[in-house]
């Protein structure tokens, strides 16, 4: 039976973005803004479409919304938006820059004359061979940055953001049981990971009903894998796909999430495939002391660099310095890695509605990764943990 959730962010929160920005923006004397960045859009007009070497570009006033697109997104912009303006070019290159009809929108469309204007970027990005010419080489007007402007805006979850991550975070968790039950001695990783990808993918479109929309260019909706960090190799944080076989007494890292209408979570566990060793067990125990540590140090009011400096304080104590890599975690939203970041670095205070990974690891060259990672949103009075797949040890032997 279909969820009774709304899982999309409705018209009305897009258009309180977007009059959001402009009032953020009105002491520079900007009235209209001009998106390229594919988030950025998505965020403030609920477009999402895969970017190639086609410009693709949104500008709004206050009471006016249009998108330059090329001819095979006609379609797909007015379906999936609440955009009704539409610029359309043929293809690129064609036989003028498409950069150009979007300025003559600007001018005549948006009566946007010599007022500064806010831009993400001075033009299309370079992209798949893209190449073209500048906003300012088009436009007199001049340009007020404002891609770091609605980054923060972003920081803070509205409360149908945090009900999209919730949603994304539960199918996470059901992908990965479905890994789990999959892992066995021999069988290849990709294997594993493309099953369980199917299955969680199967039972969550059955679960949400014909309304589900991921909205994003991904073949699954839910995903779960390993990425080649089994056995010794995940001692490579960021390993990539080499086609391993697991083998009995490996330490196996996982990976699973889910998009709901563009909202991504993150789960990661550390598994064995078999009984773990003593000095399996006294890494894996390390490593879940040092993510019980952040979570004991995230509370609003703190700032993202406490919870970095508690977790180093851990490997101190415990005198393993050797095994850091890398910060306790990141913001989690729209994108696989988002501002605010758990790091000595960010003093950003944790407000209620950040949404977190909480993932500091240890790695042990010849033996293995041990890693953790858990999507957390920072609450009035603490934290919510919104992936809730077990952390135990007990519950993480396979086989």
């Amino acid at each position: 039976m279909a969820t009774e959730l709304v899982l999309r962010i409705p018209e009305s929160e897009l258009a309180d973005r977007r009059r959001a920005l402009l009032e953020r923006l009105a002491s520079e004397g900007c009235d209209g803004v001009v998106l390229f960045g594919p988030t950025a859009i998505l965020y403030l007009t609920g477009f999402s479409f895969i970017p190639t070497e086609r410009p693709i570009g949104v500008a709004f006033t206050s009471d006016r919304l249009l998108a330059l697109v090329p001819s095979l997104e006609r379609e797909h912009v007015r379906a999936t938006s609440g955009i009704q303006e539409v610029v359309e070019y043929e293809e690129y290159p064609g036989t003028e820059p498409p950069l150009a009809q979007l300025a003559r929108a600007i001018r005549h469309q948006l009566g946007l004359g010599r007022e500064p204007i806010a831009t993400d970027a001075d033009g299309y990005p370079s992209r798949y061979g893209y190449r073209g010419p500048r906003l300012s080489e088009l436009l007199s007007n001049r340009q007020v940055p404002c891609s770091e402007v609605v980054e923060d805006m972003r920081l803070r979850k509205s409360a149908q953001e945090l009900a999209l991550l919730r949603e994304s975070s539960r199918w996470a968790d059901a992908t990965h049981r479905h890994l789990q039950e999959l892992v066995e001695d021999g069988r290849n990783e990709n294997e594993v990971s493309i099953q369980a990808s199917l299955r969680g993918s199967q039972e969550m479109v059955r679960a949400l009903g014909p309304s589900f929309d991921p909205h994003a260019g991904v073949m699954l909706p839910a995903t779960a894998g390993f990425r080649s960090q089994i056995g010794a190799n995940a001692a490579f944080p960021h390993a990539i796909n080499r086609n391993l076989v697991m083998r009995r007494g490996d330490v196996l890292v996982t990976g699973a999430t889910s998009l709901v209408w563009g909202y991504r979570s993150e789960l990661e566990r550390t598994m064995f495939l078999g009984q773990p060793t003593a000095e399996q067990r006294r890494w894996f125990e390390l490593m879940l002391g040092a993510q019980d540590t952040a979570l004991e140090a995230m509370r609003p009011g703190r700032r993202c660099a406490d919870v970095d400096r508690a977790v180093r304080g851990y490997f101190e104590r415990h005198g393993i310095q050797q095994a850091w890599r890398h910060h306790v975690g990141h913001g989690l939203g729209m994108e696989v890695h988002e501002a605010p970041f758990l790091d000595i670095g960010d003093d950003r205070v944790l407000e209620p509605g950040m949404v977190l990974s909480v993932e500091p690891g240890v790695y042990v060259p010849g033996l293995g990764g041990f890693r953790h990672s858990d999507t957390v949103a920072i609450t009035e009075d603490g934290i919510e943990l919104m992936t809730r797949f077990p952390r135990d040890l007990a519950s993480l032997i396979c086989g």
